[in-house]
């Protein structure tokens, strides 16, 4: 198959509903993933490559292999020799890609990470792949990492106005939508761009995509945003906070928007939609509604998982934060249980990345085992991968708001359930 542009079909494209061809596409992005993993180079188009004076290109024949862990491990197959560059040149590593790779699946199944930037592409593998290690590259150099492993009043004392943005209440998330969609509520009037500085704004927005990511539960991969404009005037608008959220959406976390209301916009509103508007990828922007009325907000929510703030909702939520609790977080200082339940996730990331490797060569051998009883195993290695993760979850990540409620939204299996108040 080649790695050209195909249409996704109506109802296709997501693990679980794949064509034949989409499914050959997920097999050379994970081969080029391995192809990273074996010798520390990729084929790179040259818009990666803005800062490379002098590319270090080379074969794959003349780079040493290098395993998944960094360990020797010979490689499934032996493709023809191709013209590389070494991932050092655009700076990235294979020891840094490995982590931003699992880090950004979390419990996931790991296809579902790959399929969404060939569903932002096209289905071109190779601006697919272009997009995840530009993506990847973000993770790392705005450490991304951070806002998961710190708690909110580390994250404050870094960052000024960080946790301001949650006990105002200007973000945050609630119930899911008619689709399933985990709801995240914005009130634009709350936000003065002088009150916080911008980048405390854009940690609190990658806290709210990484902890909404939770929330989405198979086979749900997309979430619900309310830009709710009630009261909202010029003071509150803020130009570089929506560029940063727009590229977030394109680039960062693609296909992980599946509405965008904008919700009771006042006339002076269309003046700056007229500036945002061009901004937008066609793809963005097809998903962008605006709801005159709250009518119109429970054509897309359910009536008893809206507020009742809205005309219409049943639901009785009302927003509170729940500061920082004492010890909540000791079990990130038991290093000796983390690193053994690190070990155990490690061991089935092992095993799952042998059987892709066999999955991706199962029809060009003779002998091979059949490629239904392969993805049946893949499919139960997911579930392992999903349940070893959640084990060493509270080891390696902070508890967040939606883990300390009264009744907490994230449970300790990786599920999410909400509580509404009829």
């Amino acid at each position: 198959m080649a790695k050209g542009d195909i249409q996704t079909p109506p109802g296709t494209g997501l693990v679980g509903s794949l064509t034949s061809d989409q499914k050959e596409l997920l097999k050379q992005m994970w081969a080029e993933i391995f192809q990273i993993a074996d010798s520390g180079a990729i084929d790179v188009p040259n818009e990666l490559l803005p800062n490379v004076e002098t590319a270090s290109i080379k074969s794959k024949t003349d780079t040493a292999k290098k395993g998944w862990f960094g360990s020797s491990k010979p490689a499934a197959t032996e493709p023809a020799p191709s013209t590389r560059v070494n991932l050092a040149d655009i700076g990235l590593s294979v020891d840094q890609l490995r982590p931003a790779l699992w880090n950004n699946i979390l419990g996931d199944h790991p296809d579902s990470l790959l399929l969404r930037f060939l569903r932002a592409r096209k289905w071109n593998v190779t601006n697919g792949m272009t997009m995840l290690l530009k993506a990847f590259k973000w993770r790392l150099e705005d450490d991304v990492e951070e806002v998961k492993s710190k708690s909110e009043d580390d994250l404050d004392a870094k960052y000024r106005g960080f946790k301001m943005q949650m006990e105002l209440g200007k973000s945050f998330l609630h119930g899911t939508d008619k689709l399933g969609r985990p709801i995240v509520y914005i009130n634009v009037r709350l936000h003065k761009p002088a009150d916080q500085d911008a980048k405390a704004l854009e940690k609190f927005t990658v806290y709210v995509m990484e902890t909404g990511r939770l929330m989405i539960q198979p086979p749900v991969e997309t979430a619900c945003l309310i830009f709710d404009m009630t009261g909202f005037s010029l003071s509150n608008m803020d130009y570089n906070f929506v560029k940063f959220l727009v590229q977030c959406f394109e680039a960062y976390y693609p296909e992980s928007l599946g509405v965008l209301c904008i919700h009771k916009a006042p006339f002076v509103f269309w003046g700056v939609w007229k500036i945002i508007e061009p901004w937008l990828d066609p793809v963005v922007a097809t998903k962008i509604r605006f709801t005159r009325s709250d009518k119109e907000l429970a054509e897309i929510i359910d009536a008893e998982h809206l507020p009742t703030k809205y005309e219409g909702g049943k639901d009785q939520f009302e927003y509170k934060y729940i500061p920082v609790a004492a010890g909540e977080n000791d079990r990130m200082k038991d290093t000796e249980t983390r690193d053994r339940l690190l070990e155990e996730w490690k061991a089935i990331l092992w095993k799952f990345e042998a059987l892709t490797r066999e999955w991706i060569e199962c029809n060009k051998k003779e002998g091979s085992r059949p490629e239904a009883v392969i993805e049946e195993e893949r499919l139960q290695l997911t579930k392992d991968l999903r349940v070893a993760y959640f084990k060493v979850d509270p080891y390696i990540r902070a508890r967040t708001l939606y883990h300390r409620s009264e009744h907490p939204v994230l449970q300790a299996d990786g599920s999410a359930e909400w509580i509404y108040k009829n």
